[in-house]
């Protein structure tokens, strides 16, 4: 029972962080010291996804999976649960590639309107 709590618990950091990764900029608005973990964080998941490395977390997971009596699962945590959600069958390339502009420009603006502040003394 509790390594699959611990399973479960990874997933949600994971999901946490995941979301950290792609919306952490607007936060870094409000609090502009959290870029300082934002930008390490936001390369590690582009490296992750660019290369096909497989992270840490999901090893993590399947391995509380293993130990409970629950089978892991191939492949890494987006293919496991964000594929589904965020992929639906019938999801053309386009989209997809528009999906991927719109998580670019956010963070290019959110950026860009810290790097103005700072730049105005603001």
């Amino acid at each position: 029972m509790l390594h699959r709590l611990l399973a479960d618990a990874t997933v949600l950091v994971h999901f946490g962080f995941v979301l950290f990764v792609v919306l952490g900029g607007l936060a870094v608005l409000r609090w502009p010291r959290l870029a300082a973990v934002h930008v390490p964080a936001a390369v590690w998941g582009f490296a992750v996804e660019a290369f096909g490395w497989l992270c840490p977390l999901t090893t993590l997971e399947n391995r509380w999976r293993r130990l409970a009596g629950q089978a892991g699962y191939d492949g890494g945590f987006v293919e496991q649960y964000l594929i589904p959600v965020l992929y639906p069958a019938g999801l053309t390339r386009e989209i997809q590639w528009l999906l991927a502009a719109v998580v670019l420009v956010v963070n290019a603006t959110v950026y860009g309107v810290l790097w103005r502040r700072r730049a105005s003394g603001g």
